[in-house]
């Protein structure tokens, strides 16, 4: 295990403490005129997300936490339990329904996917940021409405709801931005 010292902080860098996993978000070195010099650090749980902010002596020292990510493709959802595959072992791994991030819902299955984990657990999913997806329900456009800036509900392909613009249909495929859930245009096709 390779240490670290809050001196050597850096954003994005984890390191153990406590127990727990956390990530650096932000840091600076404080040099007072009086006093002994000090890193103020904004930091992440990186399995629960709380964020806190902590002073640190500089030569305070921690394990350096590796963070493991792999690819796997998303195989399918049984219950609360949804099964990814290792592309090169051809493994099944379920993970907790809990565990899935919001974007998870414009995922589909045999989408890849990259799996966060820490000493072999598990304890986050990165989805990919823009999908292509079919449109399964939406109202159609009336006829004669063309404001380019109006838009409907629809329902995707996973299930999951977006906002889109009159002149697309169901069957339509559309690309989303999974990390805002935002229409993006038609798919190229």
């Amino acid at each position: 295990m390779a240490t670290i010292t809050a001196g050597d902080f850096r954003n994005g860098k984890t390191f153990e403490m406590d127990g727990k996993i956390f990530q650096v978000i932000e840091f600076q070195h404080v040099k007072p005129g009086k006093g002994a010099a000090f890193v103020r650090t904004k930091m992440k749980n990186i399995i629960t997300g709380g964020v806190t902010e902590t002073s640190f002596n500089p030569t305070a020292k921690f394990e350096e936490a590796f963070i493991e990510r792999k690819k796997m493709q998303y195989s399918y959802a049984d219950g609360d339990l949804y099964y990814f595959m290792d592309n090169e072992t051809y493994d099944m791994v379920p993970i907790g329904k809990d565990i899935l991030p919001d974007a998870f819902k414009f995922v589909k299955e045999n989408e890849e996917c990259t799996l966060l984990s820490y000493k072999g657990n598990v304890f986050g999913v990165e989805c990919p940021n823009f999908v292509e997806l079919e449109v399964t329900h939406t109202e159609p456009g009336l006829a004669g409405n063309t404001a380019t800036n109006t838009l409907k509900p629809a329902t995707l392909e996973t299930g999951a709801e977006v906002k889109i613009p009159l002149f697309i249909n169901e069957g339509d495929v559309i690309q989303v931005d999974t990390r805002t859930g935002e229409y993006l245009g038609r798919a190229k096709g």
